[in-house]
């Protein structure tokens, strides 16, 4: 079995950072507050209910919850994300946690969502095995996951340029894929294995808009962690041949501009406790 401690030490160090935290709540988040609504309608959020935002971030997820009625609590293991959501949504309870180890009791919650977590835990069926657990029977779960490279788009822009132009001695420690669960091959079994059914698979078209195309490469390198991990310790003449690489990418697939809507689509996957 793959050891992942340095790569759970990876993530909650690159969150805990305020800076980091902050970019991506004000620049990366852009595309991911465009696949919230699909969460929250794959949950079938509503009022009265009792919905819990496992790895809330900055809380985008959990503000859209609690508008649709939901009592919200959210969860995350990064304290700057904590801030930085306690004062953006004051109406849900947001709490510091392990999300494959909640304090919750069993049969807690009626709905569950995960905005982009799964690729930041070292175990992700620990963490559906706890969201089942804490879900009352017949509740939902829906997550969200970026598409890998093999799907035109921001993510296989900048890390097809790091594999190009990134200097060899730089490198991730051993975790889970970071697309791995956009794949149903992958995420239908791991959810069935804990008791949930009724599987639904849905491509959303997220992106930014820019007018520099390499916004992307900042994005990345300021505000993700394994993105910032890998980025931020290149040397310079690494990392302009990186940004170059993005540029050309996105000005080859996406016309000269002077704004480009650049995709960053991304898969949600729900399910039903049963």
């Amino acid at each position: 079995m793959t050891d992942t401690g340095a790569f759970a030490e990876l993530e909650r160090r690159e969150w805990s950072e305020p800076a980091v935290a902050g970019a991506y709540a004000r620049g990366f988040a852009k595309a991911s507050d465009i696949v919230v609504p699909h969460l929250v309608s794959a949950v079938e959020a509503g009022p009265g209910m009792e919905a819990l935002d496992l790895c809330c971030g900055p809380g985008n997820v959990s503000a859209a919850l609690v508008e649709a009625g939901a009592r919200v609590t959210g969860l995350d293991f990064s304290p700057a994300m904590l801030d930085i959501a306690r004062a953006a949504v004051p109406g849900a309870t947001f709490v510091n946690g392990d999300a494959t180890q909640l304090g919750f009791a069993d049969a807690s919650f009626d709905a569950l969502t995960i905005g982009f977590g799964l690729p930041h835990v070292p175990e992700p069926p620990r963490v559906l095995a706890e969201a089942r657990r804490v879900l009352r029977a017949g509740g939902r779960i829906a997550f969200s996951t970026w598409c890998g490279p093999e799907v035109d788009g921001a993510f296989g822009y900048v890390f097809g340029a790091i594999g190009a132009h990134g200097s060899p001695d730089i490198a991730l420690p051993p975790g889970p894929g970071a697309n791995d669960y956009a794949d149903p091959e992958i995420a239908y079994p791991a959810l069935e294995a804990v008791g949930f059914g009724g599987f639904s698979c849905d491509v959303v078209a997220s992106g930014w808009q820019v007018n520099d195309p390499g916004v992307p490469f900042e994005f990345f390198r300021d505000g993700t962690a394994r993105g910032g991990a890998l980025l931020r310790p290149q040397p310079e003449d690494h990392a302009r041949a990186i940004r170059a690489a993005v540029v050309q990418r996105i000005l080859d697939n996406h016309g000269s501009g002077p704004e480009w809507t650049v995709p960053m689509p991304a898969v949600v996957i729900s399910a039903r406790a049963i």
